[in-house]
């Protein structure tokens, strides 16, 4: 069967809602340090173990799409979803709510299971339009997350922003029962077989090996500056509360607008073009973030370049990728965005690093460089086919 537009919608909509999760606990960085008396950065980690968990899941959890039929696997995982949220709800300890934080992350890879369940419903010349339309919904979760998150832990406290997070995910399992299409799986081997045929699709697919090394740069920065931005509003010389900090989760959810015209330009074969500028976009924002240590204007400014960049970057390596293989497609979506998320949980980390050594200068040359290193494989992979193509003409 084909998608209609509504089936999108509610794709998009389950996305958003669903990787919201990820970022939830950003803004509550400060209120759950004061709770458990414990340093900020220190209640930062939360933030790294919930990417390294997704990562996590993305690895052992997503292959098992093409194996499993899709819809079931997304029902189960969404439920587990739940009972993760509900353990940092009511986490006793602060090892409690590491632990919650890894599962949260392990649990909410649904989103990437929903995109190749798409991309396989989708015809080729829709599927950049389709896959942009779901990035949508997944950008406006994880930037709004931010702002819902900062509003609700400042007037009803930080744990009622999970025991709300359960309820919506709750929600999302009927709708998903009721709504979404079964997609029967085309591969025959055992799970040992699926892991395995990891490594050879990332030996023989030069394609996903670049998607994927610039994807990790990408999200190493987009981790480094929203764990860290919490930190810099939240002192000298602005003190905004968990509330304000979250507003400017609004400012970044107008990058969400690209990821249909990004999309567009996939399907007319565009895509590496619109990741090389994607690049550049989050170089540049990185140059306005050093500049506006003690400017709103500047940071909000940032925050707008440096997600419509990870827009440009993101769906372009994903319609890339997920033209590859078909039969593959939730392996390859594997590969693609395990990497990307253990890249988002070790910029959050590196951040974190740069923000004790030298504080927001540190942070923004320590991304500075990140954008560097992913323009150099952009780069060097080029100039490689360039000088395969001469090869072949002579």
């Amino acid at each position: 069967m084909n998608l209609s537009k509504t089936n999108v919608l509610f794709m998009a909509v389950c996305t958003g809602l669903i990787v919201a999760n990820l970022y939830y606990c950003q803004p509550l960085i400060v209120l759950i340090a004061n709770e458990f008396k414990i340093p900020e950065a220190s209640a930062g980690t939360i933030t790294y173990l919930t990417q390294a968990g997704y990562a996590i899941g993305l690895f052992f959890m997503v292959p098992l799409g093409d194996k499993l039929e899709r819809k079931k696997q997304i029902l189960i995982t969404t439920f587990a979803s739940v009972i993760a949220l509900l353990i940092a709800a009511t986490a006793k300890s602060f090892l409690i709510l590491q632990i919650a934080s890894l599962l949260i992350g392990i649990t909410s890879i649904v989103p990437q299971l929903i995109l190749p369940l798409a991309a396989s419903l989708s015809t080729p010349e829709q599927r950049g339009k389709v896959i942009g339309t779901i990035m949508s919904g997944l950008l406006v979760g994880i930037l709004l997350s931010r702002t819902l998150s900062g509003f609700i832990g400042e007037v009803l406290g930080w744990r009622s922003m999970f025991y709300i997070a359960a309820g919506i995910c709750l929600l999302i399992f009927f709708v998903i029962q009721n709504k979404f299409p079964v997609n029967k799986p085309q591969f025959k081997g055992t799970y040992g077989q699926l892991i395995q045929s990891l490594f050879t699709l990332i030996k023989t697919q030069p394609v996903l090996r670049e998607a994927t090394a610039i994807n990790v740069f990408s999200f190493a920065q987009f981790g480094a500056f929203w764990t860290t931005m919490v930190l810099l509003l939240s002192g000298q010389p602005f003190h905004f509360n968990s509330a304000t900090i979250g507003l400017f989760g609004i400012v970044g959810a107008s990058g969400a607008l690209a990821a249909p015209l990004v999309g567009k330009i996939g399907d007319k074969g565009n895509s590496r073009i619109a990741v090389g500028y994607g690049c550049l976009l989050i170089l540049i924002s990185f140059l306005i973030f050093y500049f506006s240590i003690e400017s709103v204007i500047g940071v909000a400014i940032g925050i707008v370049f440096i997600d419509i960049g990870i827009q440009g970057v993101h769906i372009s390596n994903q319609t890339r990728v997920y033209s590859l293989l078909p039969e593959a497609r939730n392996r390859l979506n594997t590969v693609f965005m395990s990497f990307s998320f253990l890249g988002t949980a070790a910029g959050s980390a590196y951040g974190l690093l740069l923000w004790k050594l030298g504080g927001w200068h540190a942070v923004t040359i320590g991304c500075m460089v990140l954008s560097l290193l992913s323009l150099t494989v952009y780069g060097l992979t080029y100039k490689s086919k360039s000088k395969k193509q001469k090869a072949q003409i002579d």
